[in-house]
């Protein structure tokens, strides 16, 4: 066993009445795992990422992310918190005035980097997502593929243990969607914990990683090297 960089214990999120969105989940990831989370629509993966970034409050539970505990934080500790993950989605979220390079600029402002720390490492970041040039290009002149580039650039700038991806693959097509899972995989390689939700089975497939399904806000198999199938 290796070290635990997120623990769901018995998690529930109730929306009001009815099944809840999430229904007594259990879930560990290892420091350095590469996980998918699928289901279809409405099963529940969307609300586990949102409680993983601390958008949500669980019902009930207990969730650790990288040593800190969620349903105890203080509201001045989240976006704190929340620089110890990249996160990257299937709109992409890009600044539209701004220009390659300062929107991947911007998440170093936003935590006060100094200027010249800004200036080596937007490049050396660019350079891994395969943006060397574009650097000066705005957002509607790039594809959706480099679109998603800067925005994995952006999500991973400041070094982050954990990668959350809510469907990045969602807008792209086939072609685009296997580079960016490839470039997934090599920041996985390079240590960082990558946790993927998606219903692109072609893509779960393809990869044999660890999968977590889910169906109607239970967790209802956990297989490594696993596919995706139907709930």
């Amino acid at each position: 066993m290796g070290e635990s960089i997120i623990d769901l214990i018995d998690v529930t999120k109730s929306y009001g009445k009815g099944i809840p969105a999430v229904n007594h989940a259990n879930l560990h990831v290892e420091k350095g795992e590469f996980v998918f989370v699928v289901g279809t629509s409405g099963s529940g993966k969307t609300t586990l990422l949102k409680l993983l970034l601390k958008e949500l409050d669980a019902t009930a539970g207990k969730i650790t992310v990288s040593g800190e505990r969620l349903e105890t934080m203080k509201h001045r500790r989240v976006a704190k918190y929340r620089r110890k993950l990249g996160v990257v989605f299937q709109d992409f979220r890009l600044l539209k005035d701004r220009n390659v390079y300062e929107n991947v600029a911007f998440a170093q402002r936003v935590i006060n980097r100094p200027s010249r720390v800004i200036k080596k490492r937007v490049p050396e970041i660019l350079r891994e997502v395969g943006l060397i040039g574009k650097e000066k290009s705005m957002p509607d002149e790039l594809s959706g593929g480099e679109q998603q580039r800067v925005a994995l650039a952006r999500a991973l700038v400041n070094n982050p243990e954990i990668l959350l991806a809510d469907e990045p693959t969602g807008n792209l097509d086939p072609a685009t969607s296997e580079e960016i899972m490839q470039l997934l995989e090599e920041i996985n390689e390079r240590g960082t914990t990558v946790v993927v939700v998606t219903h692109n089975r072609e893509i779960v497939n393809a990869m044999k990683k660890r999968v977590v399904t889910m169906d109607t806000g239970l967790i209802v198999s956990d297989e490594n090297e696993g596919g995706y199938h139907e709930a």
